[in-house]
Formats: C-alpha cells, structure tokens, sequence
C-alpha cells in the first residue's frame, strides 16, 4: 500500500492573506511544497456552511468572492483549479450511509479555500473539491464524519480543514495585528493540548472557561472537528500531528495550523 496522504487544519484569518506575504502564508507555502503532490485536495471550508451534507461536483468550479469592503485587488484573485466530480461518489461511499448531495452548480472554490490555495499550491493544477459542513448536524456528527473520510488518504486526497480555531469577530482590534487576546490565547493552547493527547476527544474543548468567547459561532471551529476525527481514525503509532504554524490575528482570531501525517 503506497504511503498515506497528509491531512491538514489551517487557521486562515483574514482574506487579505491571499495577497499578503507574512510569516502565516509562508507556512502554507512551505506545506504546499513538503507534502506529497496529491490526486486531489478536499476542502472543509468554514464559508460553505449550509442546511445539508454535499460536496461540489461540478468539473470546472468558480472562485467565490463571498466578502464586502476588501480593496479591489482581493475580488480579482482567481483560481482556477479543475473540480473531480467522481470525488463526489468517492467521498458518498467513504461516508456511507450518511447520505451526502452532489452539488452541481450553486458553489464553487470558497476564499476559505483559495486564500490558502494560492499559497500553498499556486498553479491551481490539483483539482480542488469542498465539502459543505451540515449546520443541523451537532458537533459529533462531523467529528465522525471526519473519521470516515480517512480511506480518501489512501487513494492520494489531501483533507484540509479551513477555519479558526479562535474567531470572534465582534471582538476584534485591528491594531493589535499578531496578537492574541489572553483568553484567545488559553483556549487555543488548551485545544493544541487536546489535538496532540487525544483528538477523538476534541469535543471536550465545549467546557473549556473561554469557549463561549473563543466559538460565538460554530462555522469557524467544525472544520477541526474533521481535522480531529480523520487524526483519530489512525489509531497506533503510524500518525502524528504537528503544528505548521502559530500565532493570532486582531486579538481574537488564532491562526494556528496543523499537519496530521
């Protein structure tokens, strides 16, 4: 059996960072770079959070400018990345019988995804393929979803998981630009704690003292959720987890990233 496909969770903050260069985007360079070339990349994005369980399927998908008041330069970044629809069966089966749509037409490449994309793998050559978080299902739906997606690692998809761990948008400062509020801080070192001991056991974090302030609103968190439940599929010592990158944005957004290989 060829050697499994590495999964990653990425803190993506701003959408500026599709245009910037600083030491976040140099990590998602640096991954793009050190990680096998996969067949195909599946996105768990925090923007594509809906009322049902699908992934795009359509051959040539749209780069989607889902944001307002961002200068001009941001709207015209495009990533042409080619869509798999055969990826949609593949990921039907993985999860089965959780049933899961084939979304033909209404999405497309989210800039959870391309904001990092355009980093970590410029020439938007790798088909690119979302999965839509399923915002009626509760927290251990996802987590095991996660963990049912672990065989697409083995037929060469890289999972990535798109989001913040910290993300409070009402409590951003946007002069404190690389850091973190002290409550920011303690919830995103308690989950890094609770990646690297026991992923399965990520949804303990919901006890945490800063959680209510640290997940207002779950869109940004679940995509680590997968990350956790894929990590906790692997079970022995033939996976680990380690941190890409660390650090905050505004005060209330953590950007950290990790690699489970």
């Amino acid at each position: 059996m060829s050697a499994l496909m590495p999964a990653a969770f990425i803190g993506h903050g701003s959408p500026m960072n599709a245009i910037e260069s600083n030491r976040f985007t140099a990590a998602w360079r640096s991954f793009g770079k050190t990680v096998p070339r996969p067949r195909a990349i599946l996105v768990v994005s925090a923007h594509w959070y809906i009322n049902a369980t699908a992934v795009t399927a359509m051959p040539h998908p749209r780069t989607i400018h889902d944001f307002y008041g961002f200068p001009r330069e941001l709207f015209e970044v495009q990533y042409p990345a080619p869509g798999l629809p055969s990826l949609a069966d593949e990921v039907a089966d993985a999860v089965s019988p959780t049933w899961v749509g084939a979304d033909l037409d209404s999405w497309g490449i989210d800039h959870g995804t391309w904001s990092v994309l355009v980093h970590a793998f410029p020439d938007a050559s790798i088909p690119v393929v979302q999965l839509a978080i399923n915002a009626n299902e509760p927290a251990e739906y996802h987590l095991q979803l996660g963990a049912k997606l672990a065989p697409l690692r083995e037929r060469g998809v890289l999972v990535v998981g798109s989001g913040n761990i910290v993300h409070n948008l009402a409590g951003m400062d946007i002069r404190q630009t690389e850091r973190g509020y002290d409550w920011a801080q303690r919830f995103d070192e308690a989950a890094r704690a609770q990646l690297m001991d026991s992923p399965a056991d990520i949804l303990t974090l919901d006890a945490h003292p800063d959680y209510q302030r640290a997940v207002p609103t779950p869109d940004h968190f679940i995509p680590l959720l997968y990350f956790a439940g894929l990590a906790s599929a692997t079970t022995g010592s033939t996976g680990s987890i380690d941190t890409l990158v660390t650090g905050y944005s505004y005060g209330s957004l953590s950007m950290t990233s990790y690699l489970f290989r």
